[in-house]
Protein backbone atom coordinates (compact mmCIF):
# COMPACT_ATOMS: atom_id res chain seq x y z
CA UNK A 1 0.00 0.00 0.00
CA UNK A 2 1.03 3.07 -0.89
CA UNK A 3 0.64 6.38 1.20
CA UNK A 4 -0.01 9.84 -0.34
CA UNK A 5 2.38 12.63 1.73
CA UNK A 6 1.27 16.06 1.47
CA UNK A 7 2.19 19.21 2.79
CA UNK A 8 -0.30 20.77 5.25
CA UNK A 9 0.84 24.31 4.57
CA UNK A 10 2.22 25.87 1.41
CA UNK A 11 3.20 29.46 1.07
CA UNK A 12 4.01 31.32 -1.68
CA UNK A 13 4.52 34.96 -2.30
CA UNK A 14 6.67 38.13 -0.96
CA UNK A 15 8.13 38.44 2.54
CA UNK A 16 7.11 35.07 3.40
CA UNK A 17 9.85 34.07 5.66
CA UNK A 18 8.50 36.09 8.34
CA UNK A 19 5.97 33.51 8.26
CA UNK A 20 8.13 30.70 9.64
CA UNK A 21 7.13 31.10 13.21
CA UNK A 22 3.65 31.38 12.31
CA UNK A 23 3.69 27.82 10.66
CA UNK A 24 6.06 26.41 13.40
CA UNK A 25 3.56 27.07 15.82
CA UNK A 26 0.50 26.00 14.19
CA UNK A 27 2.05 22.83 13.61
CA UNK A 28 2.83 22.45 16.93
CA UNK A 29 6.78 22.04 16.30
CA UNK A 30 8.37 25.04 17.60
CA UNK A 31 10.19 23.94 20.41
CA UNK A 32 13.50 22.74 18.37
CA UNK A 33 14.78 23.12 15.44
CA UNK A 34 17.98 21.90 13.48
CA UNK A 35 17.92 24.40 9.85
CA UNK A 36 20.26 22.63 7.32
CA UNK A 37 21.61 25.21 5.10
CA UNK A 38 24.56 26.23 2.71
CA UNK A 39 27.44 28.50 3.07
CA UNK A 40 25.54 30.88 0.64
CA UNK A 41 22.09 30.47 1.38
CA UNK A 42 22.79 30.87 5.31
CA UNK A 43 23.25 34.67 4.17
CA UNK A 44 20.68 34.66 2.04
CA UNK A 45 17.68 33.26 4.10
CA UNK A 46 19.55 30.90 6.96
CA UNK A 47 20.10 33.30 9.65
CA UNK A 48 17.05 35.62 9.46
CA UNK A 49 15.40 32.29 9.79
CA UNK A 50 17.24 31.01 12.90
CA UNK A 51 16.37 34.80 14.32
CA UNK A 52 12.72 34.39 13.66
CA UNK A 53 12.42 31.21 15.25
CA UNK A 54 14.48 32.03 18.69
CA UNK A 55 12.35 35.70 18.88
CA UNK A 56 9.43 33.54 18.63
CA UNK A 57 10.55 31.54 21.76
CA UNK A 58 11.96 28.23 20.02
CA UNK A 59 15.51 26.67 19.88
CA UNK A 60 17.33 27.01 16.53
CA UNK A 61 20.74 25.11 15.70
CA UNK A 62 22.10 25.85 12.34
CA UNK A 63 23.99 22.86 10.48
CA UNK A 64 26.24 23.95 7.40
CA UNK A 65 25.32 21.16 4.36
CA UNK A 66 28.57 20.61 2.30
CA UNK A 67 27.56 18.01 -0.56
CA UNK A 68 24.76 15.67 -0.84
CA UNK A 69 26.92 12.59 0.47
CA UNK A 70 25.38 9.45 2.43
CA UNK A 71 28.49 10.58 5.10
CA UNK A 72 26.85 14.41 5.30
CA UNK A 73 22.91 12.26 5.63
CA UNK A 74 24.74 10.56 8.56
CA UNK A 75 26.41 13.99 10.11
CA UNK A 76 23.45 15.38 10.18
CA UNK A 77 21.21 12.96 11.49
CA UNK A 78 23.24 12.38 14.08
CA UNK A 79 23.34 15.93 15.02
CA UNK A 80 19.62 16.16 14.90
CA UNK A 81 19.74 13.38 16.86
CA UNK A 82 22.16 14.90 19.65
CA UNK A 83 19.95 18.41 19.41
CA UNK A 84 16.98 16.43 19.96
CA UNK A 85 14.89 18.33 16.94
CA UNK A 86 11.57 17.85 16.90
CA UNK A 87 11.52 19.71 13.47
CA UNK A 88 13.93 19.92 10.33
CA UNK A 89 14.03 23.34 7.70
CA UNK A 90 15.63 22.63 4.87
CA UNK A 91 16.88 26.03 3.43
CA UNK A 92 18.55 26.31 0.11
CA UNK A 93 17.83 25.69 -3.71
CA UNK A 94 18.57 21.71 -3.63
CA UNK A 95 20.82 20.06 -1.66
CA UNK A 96 20.41 21.48 1.24
CA UNK A 97 15.96 20.61 1.22
CA UNK A 98 17.66 16.55 -0.30
CA UNK A 99 19.37 16.41 3.34
CA UNK A 100 16.76 17.89 5.32
CA UNK A 101 13.92 15.59 4.34
CA UNK A 102 16.41 11.75 4.67
CA UNK A 103 17.95 13.01 7.92
CA UNK A 104 14.15 14.21 9.49
CA UNK A 105 13.21 10.75 8.60
CA UNK A 106 15.89 9.09 9.86
CA UNK A 107 15.02 10.97 13.14
CA UNK A 108 11.29 10.24 12.38
CA UNK A 109 10.16 14.33 12.59
CA UNK A 110 8.76 16.38 10.18
CA UNK A 111 11.26 18.75 8.01
CA UNK A 112 9.90 22.12 5.92
CA UNK A 113 11.23 23.24 2.75
CA UNK A 114 12.46 26.68 2.66
CA UNK A 115 13.86 27.20 -1.21
CA UNK A 116 15.66 29.73 -2.10
CA UNK A 117 15.59 29.00 -5.55
CA UNK A 118 13.01 27.23 -8.18
CA UNK A 119 15.89 25.02 -9.56
CA UNK A 120 13.89 21.32 -9.41
CA UNK A 121 10.83 19.58 -8.21
CA UNK A 122 13.03 18.19 -5.16
CA UNK A 123 11.17 20.88 -3.24
CA UNK A 124 8.47 19.28 -2.65
CA UNK A 125 8.62 15.66 -3.54
CA UNK A 126 9.10 12.96 -1.01
CA UNK A 127 12.89 11.90 -3.17
CA UNK A 128 16.14 12.85 -1.84
CA UNK A 129 19.28 12.74 -5.00
CA UNK A 130 22.21 11.33 -3.27
CA UNK A 131 25.52 11.60 -4.68
CA UNK A 132 27.91 8.45 -4.27
CA UNK A 133 31.38 7.10 -6.40
CA UNK A 134 30.38 9.57 -8.92
CA UNK A 135 26.91 8.92 -9.23
CA UNK A 136 23.56 10.09 -8.28
CA UNK A 137 20.98 8.12 -7.06
CA UNK A 138 17.02 8.93 -6.06
CA UNK A 139 16.05 7.52 -2.35
CA UNK A 140 13.26 7.51 -1.12
CA UNK A 141 12.80 9.88 2.01
CA UNK A 142 9.55 12.40 3.28
CA UNK A 143 7.63 14.89 1.78
CA UNK A 144 7.54 18.42 3.50
CA UNK A 145 5.33 18.83 6.40
CA UNK A 146 5.50 22.55 4.71
CA UNK A 147 6.75 24.93 2.11
CA UNK A 148 7.77 28.27 2.72
CA UNK A 149 8.14 29.88 -0.79
CA UNK A 150 9.28 33.39 -0.46
CA UNK A 151 9.30 34.97 -4.50
CA UNK A 152 10.90 37.76 -3.62
CA UNK A 153 14.24 35.65 -2.71
CA UNK A 154 13.51 32.61 -5.42
CA UNK A 155 13.71 35.98 -7.93
CA UNK A 156 16.44 37.27 -6.96
CA UNK A 157 18.74 34.03 -7.28
CA UNK A 158 20.29 33.35 -10.66
CA UNK A 159 17.73 33.04 -13.07
CA UNK A 160 19.36 30.19 -14.69
CA UNK A 161 18.28 28.35 -11.87
CA UNK A 162 14.58 29.32 -12.28
CA UNK A 163 14.66 28.16 -15.67
CA UNK A 164 16.31 24.97 -14.46
CA UNK A 165 13.58 24.45 -12.53
CA UNK A 166 10.73 25.35 -15.16
CA UNK A 167 12.53 22.83 -17.52
CA UNK A 168 11.72 20.13 -14.67
CA UNK A 169 8.73 20.42 -14.97
CA UNK A 170 8.36 20.68 -19.08
CA UNK A 171 10.12 17.47 -18.75
CA UNK A 172 6.90 15.50 -17.33
CA UNK A 173 5.29 15.67 -20.86
CA UNK A 174 7.37 12.75 -21.70
CA UNK A 175 7.80 11.45 -18.19
CA UNK A 176 4.14 10.66 -18.09
CA UNK A 177 3.93 9.05 -21.63
CA UNK A 178 6.56 6.76 -20.56
CA UNK A 179 4.77 5.44 -17.37
CA UNK A 180 1.26 5.14 -19.81
CA UNK A 181 3.63 2.85 -21.55
CA UNK A 182 4.74 1.02 -19.41
CA UNK A 183 1.06 0.40 -18.08
CA UNK A 184 0.13 -0.83 -21.29
CA UNK A 185 3.42 -3.17 -22.35
CA UNK A 186 4.04 -4.08 -18.31
CA UNK A 187 1.13 -3.71 -16.71
CA UNK A 188 2.53 -1.32 -14.45
CA UNK A 189 -0.39 0.48 -12.08
CA UNK A 190 -1.14 4.02 -13.62
CA UNK A 191 -2.89 6.44 -11.97
CA UNK A 192 -4.57 8.90 -14.16
CA UNK A 193 -5.15 11.53 -11.79
CA UNK A 194 -1.17 11.68 -10.77
CA UNK A 195 -0.71 11.90 -14.59
CA UNK A 196 -3.22 14.97 -14.89
CA UNK A 197 -1.44 16.83 -12.25
CA UNK A 198 1.77 16.08 -13.62
CA UNK A 199 0.57 17.35 -17.53
CA UNK A 200 -0.96 20.47 -15.78
CA UNK A 201 2.49 21.73 -14.13
CA UNK A 202 4.12 21.21 -17.33
CA UNK A 203 1.03 22.97 -18.77
CA UNK A 204 1.54 26.39 -16.54
CA UNK A 205 4.91 26.44 -18.00
CA UNK A 206 4.66 26.04 -21.57
CA UNK A 207 1.65 27.99 -21.10
CA UNK A 208 2.89 31.08 -19.33
CA UNK A 209 6.98 30.50 -20.92
CA UNK A 210 6.27 34.50 -22.82
CA UNK A 211 5.87 35.44 -19.20
CA UNK A 212 9.03 33.91 -17.52
CA UNK A 213 11.59 36.40 -16.94
CA UNK A 214 14.52 37.00 -15.07
CA UNK A 215 14.01 38.96 -11.59
CA UNK A 216 10.32 39.14 -11.52
CA UNK A 217 7.91 38.40 -8.80
CA UNK A 218 5.46 36.51 -10.68
CA UNK A 219 7.63 34.42 -12.47
CA UNK A 220 9.15 33.06 -9.39
CA UNK A 221 5.62 32.07 -8.48
CA UNK A 222 4.26 30.48 -11.34
CA UNK A 223 7.57 28.60 -11.06
CA UNK A 224 7.28 27.05 -7.64
CA UNK A 225 3.24 26.60 -8.03
CA UNK A 226 4.36 24.36 -10.67
CA UNK A 227 6.84 22.44 -8.66
CA UNK A 228 4.58 22.00 -5.86
CA UNK A 229 1.77 20.81 -7.86
CA UNK A 230 4.53 18.34 -10.15
CA UNK A 231 5.73 17.29 -6.14
CA UNK A 232 1.90 16.45 -5.51
CA UNK A 233 1.66 14.57 -8.43
CA UNK A 234 4.25 12.09 -7.44
CA UNK A 235 2.33 12.10 -3.92
CA UNK A 236 -0.36 10.74 -5.75
CA UNK A 237 1.32 8.26 -7.72
CA UNK A 238 3.25 6.57 -4.49
CA UNK A 239 6.64 7.09 -6.70
CA UNK A 240 8.18 9.60 -8.70
CA UNK A 241 7.13 8.01 -12.83
CA UNK A 242 4.57 11.48 -12.94
CA UNK A 243 7.96 13.36 -13.05
CA UNK A 244 10.63 10.98 -13.95
CA UNK A 245 11.25 9.22 -17.42
CA UNK A 246 13.98 8.30 -19.85
CA UNK A 247 14.50 12.18 -19.63
CA UNK A 248 15.44 11.74 -16.32
CA UNK A 249 17.75 8.70 -17.21
CA UNK A 250 19.15 10.17 -19.83
CA UNK A 251 20.32 13.28 -17.60
CA UNK A 252 21.61 10.73 -15.07
CA UNK A 253 23.94 9.05 -17.42
CA UNK A 254 25.02 12.61 -18.62
CA UNK A 255 25.76 12.97 -15.00
CA UNK A 256 28.49 10.25 -15.35
CA UNK A 257 29.82 10.90 -18.60
CA UNK A 258 29.98 14.48 -18.93
CA UNK A 259 33.13 16.37 -17.77
CA UNK A 260 31.34 19.19 -16.77
CA UNK A 261 27.24 18.28 -16.34
CA UNK A 262 24.80 21.00 -16.96
CA UNK A 263 21.75 21.85 -14.20
CA UNK A 264 19.39 18.87 -13.89
CA UNK A 265 16.42 20.56 -15.05
CA UNK A 266 18.19 21.61 -17.83
CA UNK A 267 19.12 18.21 -18.88
CA UNK A 268 15.62 16.66 -18.06
CA UNK A 269 14.21 19.23 -20.88
CA UNK A 270 17.19 18.84 -23.39
CA UNK A 271 16.44 14.97 -22.82
CA UNK A 272 12.63 15.68 -22.79
CA UNK A 273 13.25 16.99 -26.40
CA UNK A 274 14.84 13.85 -27.51
CA UNK A 275 12.75 11.72 -26.11
CA UNK A 276 9.10 13.36 -27.69
CA UNK A 277 10.91 12.43 -30.90
CA UNK A 278 10.77 9.12 -30.03
CA UNK A 279 7.04 9.46 -28.87
CA UNK A 280 6.25 10.53 -32.30
CA UNK A 281 5.25 13.81 -30.07
CA UNK A 282 5.17 17.49 -30.76
CA UNK A 283 9.14 17.79 -29.36
CA UNK A 284 9.34 21.42 -31.00
CA UNK A 285 6.35 22.60 -28.42
CA UNK A 286 8.89 21.86 -25.81
CA UNK A 287 11.78 23.10 -27.36
CA UNK A 288 10.02 25.99 -27.64
CA UNK A 289 8.86 27.00 -24.74
CA UNK A 290 12.20 26.77 -23.75
CA UNK A 291 13.83 28.82 -25.73
CA UNK A 292 10.89 30.92 -25.26
CA UNK A 293 12.34 31.05 -20.93
CA UNK A 294 15.44 31.33 -22.26
CA UNK A 295 16.82 27.37 -21.09
CA UNK A 296 19.32 26.11 -23.39
CA UNK A 297 18.26 23.35 -25.74
CA UNK A 298 21.08 21.79 -27.38
CA UNK A 299 24.84 20.27 -26.22
CA UNK A 300 26.62 23.89 -27.03
CA UNK A 301 24.20 26.14 -24.59
CA UNK A 302 24.35 23.20 -22.53
CA UNK A 303 28.56 23.06 -22.57
CA UNK A 304 28.43 19.57 -22.84
CA UNK A 305 30.22 17.86 -25.70
CA UNK A 306 28.54 16.00 -29.05
CA UNK A 307 29.90 12.70 -28.02
CA UNK A 308 28.88 13.05 -24.36
CA UNK A 309 25.24 13.29 -25.71
CA UNK A 310 25.14 10.66 -28.07
CA UNK A 311 27.28 8.39 -25.17
CA UNK A 312 24.37 9.03 -22.65
CA UNK A 313 21.97 8.82 -24.79
CA UNK A 314 23.34 5.00 -25.35
CA UNK A 315 23.68 4.32 -21.77
CA UNK A 316 20.18 6.24 -20.25
CA UNK A 317 18.10 2.88 -20.88
CA UNK A 318 20.64 1.28 -18.59
CA UNK A 319 20.39 3.87 -15.53
CA UNK A 320 17.11 1.98 -13.86
CA UNK A 321 16.74 -1.31 -16.08
CA UNK A 322 13.73 -2.14 -13.63
CA UNK A 323 11.88 1.57 -14.49
CA UNK A 324 10.06 0.74 -18.61
CA UNK A 325 10.69 3.54 -20.99
CA UNK A 326 10.57 4.08 -24.34
CA UNK A 327 14.20 3.47 -24.42
CA UNK A 328 13.48 -0.09 -24.03
CA UNK A 329 16.25 -1.99 -24.08
CA UNK A 330 18.51 0.62 -25.88
CA UNK A 331 19.33 2.92 -28.79
CA UNK A 332 21.95 2.00 -31.57
CA UNK A 333 24.47 4.80 -32.04
CA UNK A 334 23.03 5.67 -35.55
CA UNK A 335 19.33 6.06 -34.05
CA UNK A 336 20.76 8.10 -30.78
CA UNK A 337 23.06 10.37 -33.66
CA UNK A 338 19.54 10.96 -36.23
CA UNK A 339 17.60 11.79 -32.92
CA UNK A 340 19.46 14.35 -31.27
CA UNK A 341 20.33 15.70 -34.87
CA UNK A 342 17.23 16.21 -35.60
CA UNK A 343 16.06 17.61 -32.62
CA UNK A 344 19.10 20.16 -32.79
CA UNK A 345 20.50 19.05 -29.98
CA UNK A 346 23.76 18.14 -31.31
CA UNK A 347 24.92 19.64 -34.98
CA UNK A 348 25.35 17.31 -37.87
Amino acid sequence: MKWMEFPREVLIGKNMLVKVPDVLNKLKISKKVLLVTGKNTLDVAGNRIKELVEENGGDCEICISEKASPEEVIKITEAGSAFEADCFLGVGSGRSIDLAKLSSKNCSVPFISIPTAASHDGIVSARASIHSEGKSESVEAQAPIAVIADTEIISKAPFRLLAAGCGDVISNYTSVLDWELASRHQNEPFSRSAAMMAYMSADMITNSANLIRPGLDSSARIAVKALVLSGAAMSVAGSSRPASGSEHMFSHALDRIAKKPALHGEQCAVGSIMMMYLHGGDWEKIRNALIQIGAPTSAVEMGIADDEIIEALLQAHTIRPERYTILGGGLTPSAAEKMAVVTKVITD
